[in-house]
Order: C-alpha cells, then sequence, then structure tokens
C-alpha cells in the first residue's frame, strides 16, 4: 500500500473516531436529545464529513445502545424509559456488588489511594457542597468506573466499563446526577471504599447494591414526573 492511500484511510479513521465520541458525549448528556431522529445528511453536512466515516460512527453508538434502527425510519437515539431503567439498572445492581466484593479481594494501596485521591477531588465541586449535584467526569474520574477497574475481572470490565457504560451514563449524567440525593450519595461512596479497605467484601458488596438501588428510586421517580 502506497503512502498515500495509508494516509487516507488513517485520515478517514480518525474523522470516524472524533464523529463517534462527539457525538457519543451529545448523545450522553442529552444535546442530541433522547427520542431524536438521525439525519445522516446534516450531520455529515455539521461535520463536513464522508458518509463512510459517519456510518462508522453510528454503528459503534448503535453497537453502545446509544442509537437504535427501525425499518423505514432510520436510526433514532434511544428513549430514556422506566422499562430500560430497570433493566439497566437489576444488572447494573448484580454486577457492580460483584465487583466491589472483588476489588475488597484484590485490593492494593495504589487502588484505595487513587480512589481516596479522585473522591477528595469530587468533594470539591460547588454543587456537590451545595447539596445540588454531584457531577463525576466520564472514565478514570468516575467512581463507578474505577471500582469496576478495581475488580481485577476482565469480563466485568469488558460488560461495565464499555459494553453498557454510556447507555448507563446517559441515564445517569440526565436523570441521576443533579439531584438533592448528591451529599447522600458522596457518602455512600465513602462508606463503600472504608469497606473494600477493610477488606469486607460482603459488606461493600451490599453497600453498593444499596446505593444503586437507591440512584434508580430517584431516576424513576424523575422519569415519573417528566410522563
Amino acid at each position: 500500500m502506497e503512502g498515500g492511500q495509508l494516509q487516507t484511510i488513517e485520515t478517514s479513521q480518525s474523522l470516524a473516531e472524533r464523529l463517534y465520541v462527539t457525538l457519543r458525549g451529545e448523545i450522553v448528556e442529552g444535546q442530541i436529545g433522547a427520542g431524536t431522529k438521525i439525519s445522516e445528511p446534516e450531520l455529515a453536512r455539521r461535520f463536513n464529513a464522508s458518509r463512510g466515516s459517519l456510518r462508522e460512527a453510528l454503528m459503534r453508538l448503535e453497537s453502545l445502545g446509544l442509537l437504535e434502527r427501525r425499518v423505514n425510519v432510520g436510526a433514532r437515539v434511544v428513549d430514556l424509559t422506566e422499562r430500560g431503567l430497570l433493566d439497566l439498572y437489576e444488572v447494573r445492581e448484580a454486577l457492580e456488588g460483584m465487583a466491589c466484593r472483588l476489588a475488597a479481594q484484590h485490593r492494593s494501596d495504589e487502588d484505595l489511594a487513587e480512589l481516596r485521591q479522585m473522591l477528595a477531588h469530587h468533594e470539591q465541586q460547588e454543587e456537590l457542597q451545595a447539596g445540588q449535584a454531584y457531577f463525576q467526569p466520564e472514565g478514570d474520574f468516575d467512581f463507578h468506573f474505577r471500582i469496576v477497574q478495581a475488580s481485577k475481572n476482565d469480563l466485568l470490565i469488558d460488560t461495565l466499563c464499555n459494553r453498557l457504560y454510556f447507555r448507563v451514563r446517559m441515564y445517569r449524567y440526565q436523570l441521576g446526577m443533579a439531584s438533592p440525593r448528591a451529599k447522600r450519595a458522596f457518602r455512600e461512596h465513602n462508606h463503600i471504599i472504608e469497606a473494600i479497605e477493610a477488606g469486607d467484601g460482603e459488606l461493600a458488596e451490599l453497600l453498593m447494591r444499596r446505593h444503586i438501588r437507591a440512584s434508580r428510586n430517584n431516576i424513576e421517580k424523575k422519569l415519573t414526573k417528566e410522563t
């Protein structure tokens, strides 16, 4: 393959990646609203993107469960529904509880120090101090993401940090983070770390399951009010 061809392929791939990351963020944060029909021509014009790069990005978003395709309708952003919430949070409660138990078994001084440092950083948020919201950046600065990573279980990590992460985050970001539960949620995070640090996997699992159940109930109330 000649240099020009390789450069073209790399440029196309990098554009598809940028499209994917940008659209993923806009969907998760609600800038592209739940239920919105996706117009490929409109997005192609907006990003000055080729049809191939755009379709690659949209396929990846569909694989994450952020988009769905319907016959004769095309792609649209998934809706935030009570049924979808229940399905996701039942799985999340069980698997993140398990992740906490495993994190307690495999705990390291490094993991614990990083978790403590992250929560200290979270605590500086003005919205959290005011009890209005508890916003967590995605990935390594997200408490739940880091707990799953600390489980050291590759299948759990793939399921919760890749396949389900952004669909769950869509509910959390749009309906869960701005909440009167903010300060309580932060305290619950601290209690979970304390249990992990003590090596009490059973307690850590119980606390995480309760924490996620409370979060689900909070989001469910908001969904009920909006319908």
